[in-house]
């Protein structure tokens, strides 16, 4: 068996295969960048406590697997498939050794402790790297690793409101609400993962790894884009607008009979599809422009609901079809889930857990081609294992590798 070879034998393909990574992190954000890395085909070796991730306790709702056991949480089977379990308490001589060898084997390790926790367990950065010089190791935190604000906890809501993101969300500039999703969990492991591929890629240069670190609170920050760029160029404060873009019209969720629908018009030519699409004066003067689209925005997503509220959805979006003019549904994740579409992008993945048997995930984001356009995806996908699941057989790989 080689020095990353699972001790489930099992062949995972896609381009991480051969990478070993430790996974320290809990919640969200580290797990979730630890699972990124185990879906393109690197083994993932999840290191909990004793009580396990704090997200095995989160919920409703918990799936019952009836063996008289604690139930499931569906949220840590969300971020931890393709990984193995390991309990090692790292306040005993015994956790810290079988990690001490871990570290010495693996590629990238993934922790989200608060600044200094890791130190005082004996796992500095300055002891990572020396143990394993060609260590990759990402560090994820709430508001950074340095300045006034590094002892902070983070938690996503409180940073999509420490962020501005909250700001921008909702139906109007008094009403601020969060994104639907822990976003700033999710982009600090997206960020994160992308760090540790770049990291890996200048390993393969120079033999020795690097230290990543990344933050909930830049996360948010990394995704302000063009509201970003209205305050820090243009100095206008950007406000929650509801379902309306601030800088494009029509560009928004519109009401017909039936329900609502989604229409996006980017350019002067597709909102002259539009408008001989629902029967809109094209040539109205207070609509010639974007500019002018935008500054009168509420007339005129009033004058075209007026005209839409006596359309079906699946007219107008056929309408919407045939004239080129951008549009969609909003669907409920049920609907999301239904759709041959997403079926067709492998955007769920069937998996059989220790537990609960065979159970749907939401899948892999990416898909890998080689150049004859053979797809390479990973494509055997394991279920998130139950706490300490893979205990006995890591500790056995690692005296057989000693």
């Amino acid at each position: 068996m080689s020095a990353t070879a699972s001790p489930h034998d099992v062949q995972t393909g896609g381009p991480l295969a051969g990478r070993l990574v430790i996974d320290l992190s809990r919640a969200l954000a580290g797990p979730h960048a630890a699972m990124m890395l185990a879906d393109m085909g690197a083994r993932v070796i999840k290191v909990e406590s004793p009580t396990g991730d704090d997200s095995r306790g989160w919920g409703p709702p918990f799936v019952d697997p009836g063996d008289g056991g604690t139930p499931e949480a569906t949220y840590f089977l969300s971020a931890n498939r393709n990984k193995e379990s390991i309990v090692l308490d790292l306040k005993a001589d015994d956790g810290r050794d079988v990690l001490t060898a871990l570290v010495q084997r693996a590629d990238v390790l993934i922790e989200n402790f608060r600044p200094g926790v890791l130190d005082r367990l004996g796992f500095s950065t300055e002891r990572l790297l020396a143990l394993n010089p060609a260590l990759v190791v990402l560090s994820i935190t709430g508001f950074g690793h340095d300045g006034p604000e590094a002892d902070r906890a983070g938690y996503d809501q409180i940073a999509q409101g420490e962020t501005g993101l909250m700001s921008l969300t909702g139906s109007g500039p008094d009403d601020p609400q969060k994104v639907g999703v822990p976003i700033c969990d999710l982009l600090a492991g997206m960020n994160g993962a992308a760090g540790v591929l770049a990291a890996l890629l200048q390993r393969e240069r120079t033999g020795v790894g690097q230290i990543v670190r990344t933050s909930l609170l830049a996360a948010g920050i990394s995704v302000h884009a063009f509201q970003g760029t209205r305050w820090t160029v243009g100095e206008d404060v950007p406000r929650a607008a509801g379902n309306h873009h601030p800088s494009i019209a029509p560009y928004g969720m519109f009401r017909c009979r039936d329900g609502a629908v989604q229409i996006a018009v980017g350019s002067g030519q597709l909102w002259r599809r539009l408008c001989a699409a629902v029967g809109v004066d094209a040539d109205d003067p207070r609509f010639a422009t974007n500019d002018d689209r935008v500054r009168n925005r509420t007339v005129l997503i009033a004058e075209l609901e007026a005209t839409l509220v006596a359309v079906d959805t699946d007219e107008l979006l056929g309408r919407m079809a045939r004239a080129g003019v951008p549009a969609g549904r909003v669907r409920s994740l049920d609907e999301v889930y239904a759709s041959a579409q997403v079926q067709s992008q492998g955007l769920t993945v069937q998996v059989d857990h220790a537990r609960l048997g065979t159970v749907t995930l939401p899948g892999l984001p990416l898909r890998f081609f080689d150049s004859r356009e053979t797809e390479t995806t990973r494509t055997d996908h394991a279920a998130p294992p139950v706490l300490n699941a893979d205990g006995e057989a890591v500790r056995r790989w690692l005296s057989d590798n000693s």
